[in-house]
């Protein structure tokens, strides 16, 4: 019995939290990944794309609430996602043509490019807060839980509760798809083989005919639509405000790193890894040593950082790995 209290006390605290967080990691992961593999640059203004792209989802959400527009027990956020994604492709499709097109035309340095996006990604910063303004929103209607405490009690007899909110199943399910869409558009697909071929070889994929331009235009699209759908979710599962998207950059481009910068699949692994790390470090330990080992009484509370420290954890991660192992678990670029 006391066994199975301290699984559900991990589960409801540990697993299924840092699961969600995990596939909003991976997502985010993805689209630095996608620009770094193919564009060359790490773009910075990445947190804050996710941002303007769910800032226009919530100004979307609560346009057709207004009109009585719902998914019953689904966020309604889900009906005004392809609005943020069209509108956040437009604004890095326009951002590239007006910023990155004329480095990268002049052949600059990855370093110039990076530079460039930092100053994008305060432009970015400033749009959304005027768009949306500074304050803490929470925009998930909808069926608030799938699994309830109280139900889980009642059904099993256990003295710990089990709740499983519906934005973290949401966030698995709508990842796994996204996730097996976009492997599926890059291994099956004529564009998505050139991107590909683009990213292994740029010389001899222009020497096969492939359009760079295209190609450009395509990654800054999937990139937009990952950032707007990874930030929807964040915002679906815990609360939107601007700032907390700057302040997420780090996990993510923690994540790319660690898997392999340019990596697809390490971008997944390792947004898991990171979203596991911070969770488990931070989170205080004792109701689950007290259930595995009864009688034996800690002088604390068996936690390692407090969770305002939960950055710190990534940015460990971040230097270990460009330390020991800089392309990442699955050899992607190495930075």
């Amino acid at each position: 019995m006391d066994i199975l209290n301290a699984l559900v006390v991990f589960l409801n605290f540990v697993f299924i939290p840092a699961a969600a967080y995990g596939a909003q990691l991976a997502l985010g992961a993805l689209g630095v990944t996608l620009i770094y593999g193919i564009l060359r640059f790490s773009n910075f203004a990445h947190g804050d794309t996710m941002a303007f792209g769910t800032a226009v989802v919530i100004l979307v959400t609560w346009g057709l609430q207004s009109l009585g527009i719902t998914l019953g027990p689904l966020p309604t956020a889900l009906l005004a996602l392809p609005v943020g994604i069209a509108a956040t492709a437009a604004l890095v499709l326009a951002t590239d043509r007006a910023v990155y097109r004329f480095y990268r035309v002049k052949k600059a340095a990855p370093i110039i490019l990076v530079m460039a996006s930092v100053g994008v990604m305060f432009v970015m910063n400033g749009l959304t807060r005027l768009l949306i303004g500074v304050s803490e929103y929470r925009f998930d209607d909808g069926a608030r839980f799938i699994i309830n405490v109280r139900d889980f009690r009642d059904w099993t007899g256990l003295p710990e509760g089990l709740a499983l909110r519906s934005t973290q199943a949401l966030t698995l399910v709508v990842a796994v798809i996204v996730v097996a869409a976009l492997f599926w558009f890059l291994n099956r697909t004529k564009s998505g083989k050139a991107m590909r071929a683009y990213s292994d070889n740029e010389d001899l994929a222009l020497l096969s005919g492939i359009d760079p331009e295209r190609v450009v235009r395509l990654t800054w699209i999937i990139a937009a639509s990952l950032a707007t759908i990874a930030g929807t979710l964040y915002g679906l599962d815990k609360s939107f405000k601007a700032f907390n998207y700057f302040q997420i950059l780090l996990p993510i481009f923690a994540a790319a790193i660690v898997g392999g910068l340019g990596s697809p699949l390490g971008a997944i692994a390792g947004g898991f890894l990171v979203a596991f790390s911070e969770v488990a470090v931070t989170y205080p330990w004792v109701k689950v040593v007290g259930y595995i080992a009864p009688g034996y009484e800690p002088g604390g509370l068996m936690q390692l950082l407090g969770t305002e420290y939960k950055f710190a954890v990534s940015f460990v991660i971040l230097i270990v790995v460009l330390l020991f192992r800089p392309t990442g678990l699955f050899r992607g670029k190495s930075v």
